[in-house]
């Protein structure tokens, strides 16, 4: 069995089904994608030569076997989520990672060199704690039913009812945790997902004409906002301690975690206006602001946003970022402290796209493949890298 051909034709079946079925050839017909965008997934996902050349193994598999390993592994949670050309690319990716951990291991067990692994860590998982307006804490988490006048959890996401009649102003909190992550629908409809370690403030009912204004503390959140013409008109605002954005109706990530010296905010569609110190700037789509805290400096750069935005889709996608980058990234949603045995490491360089579903021994397994580490030994919820 020719294992490539196999990876060509799911890879092809991903591109239609993510087009609604049809056919590369009838991808003029869709209205769906851009132009652009379909030229994406053209390229990403039906290009022969660029899939073998990315997977580079397509003369190493060959045995019916293989491929029905291969296909256990394979996880595309994306697929839950908006079909773009982004979900798309990380589905692939996904399958390209999971076929990389196959070989992986199969080379470590016939070496007998497989790394020290006290206890596996598994990955993170929906969780959160809702702080309520009297102070009192409601624990979110899968299995769990949350419900009162305003508002209504499954244990996996946290909605709340619009109420047009409201004059009160009433102040929710919500934590997510090292190790966990979590949506939330505004009352006035507007979507955001939190990463791991984040902590926002909000209305739990947005006044009529008045600025609906909710606060990242601290941490990474990805916001698709209730334009204002849904909302008689009223503009939305997200405030942090070190900036301000005035949001025109749009999708946009924030991330600033109390650890890092820099906040970073990278518009995905529509128009933000963001305010920092002496900075303000008009953000275009596919732009990234870089506010660094020590020096007060503000730096404007393109980029491809599917890096930033990934981790919502469930991928971790990595261009161009040091270990010491990703494993920061990791150690919060694996909940792990990370000690560099060999410092000179840490400036190593990776590009790569990994499921976010995966146990963290995968995720190691796959950057040792690349040379980047000589081995890593977890224990507890400690992870060292050699």
């Amino acid at each position: 069995m020719d294992v490539f051909k196999e990876i060509i034709k799911l890879s092809k079946s991903i591109a239609v089904s993510l087009l609604r079925d049809k056919a590369p050839e009838d991808l003029e017909n869709s209205h769906l994608f851009s132009e652009e965008e379909k030229k994406y997934i053209l390229d990403n996902l039906t290009d022969e030569r660029l899939i073998k050349n990315r997977l580079n193994l397509s003369n190493q598999i060959n045995k019916k076997e293989d491929w029905n390993k291969i296909k256990e592994k394979i996880t595309v949670p994306v697929f839950k989520l908006n079909f773009k050309k982004y979900a798309a690319v990380a589905a692939l990716f996904t399958l390209f990672i999971s076929i990389s951990y196959l070989y992986l291991r199969d080379e470590s067990d016939k070496n007998n060199n497989i790394p020290t692994v006290v206890n596996a860590v598994e990955p993170g998982s929906n969780k959160a704690i809702l702080t309520l307006e009297d102070g009192s804490e409601v624990v979110l988490e899968k299995g769990s039913l949350y419900q009162n006048s305003t508002t209504t959890s499954n244990g996996e996401e946290l909605v709340y009812n619009k109420d047009p009649k409201n004059s009160e102003i009433k102040y929710n909190h919500l934590t997510v945790p090292r190790g966990g992550q979590f949506f939330i629908k505004l009352s006035d409809g507007t979507k955001v997902w939190l990463n791991s370690d984040s902590k926002l403030i909000y209305q739990v009912s947005f006044i009529e004409g008045e600025i609906r204004q909710v606060e990242l503390v601290y941490g990474e959140a990805y916001f698709d906002v209730s334009p204002s013409s849904e909302n008689k008109g009223s503009r939305f605002k997200v405030i942090h301690k070190k900036q301000e954005i005035q949001v025109l109706g749009t999708q946009f990530n924030i991330k600033a975690y109390n650890d890092e010296d820099n906040i970073y905010t990278t518009l995905v569609e529509g128009k933000i206006a963001l305010t920092a110190q002496k900075h303000k700037h008009i953000l275009k789509p596919n732009q990234k602001a870089n506010l660094n805290l020590n020096d007060n400096s503000f730096t404007l750069s393109q980029v491809d946003v599917y890096n930033e935005i990934s981790w919502k889709d469930g991928v971790f996608s990595f261009e161009d970022k040091s270990l010491k980058e990703i494993m920061t990234v990791l150690s919060r949603w694996y909940d792990v402290d990370i000690e560099f045995q060999n410092k000179s490491i840490e400036k190593e360089e990776f590009i790569g796209v990994l499921g976010k579903n995966q146990n963290l021994e995968s995720i190691l397994l796959n950057i040792k493949s690349f040379g980047i580490i000589k081995d890593f030994k977890i224990q507890n919820k400690k992870v060292i890298l050699y």
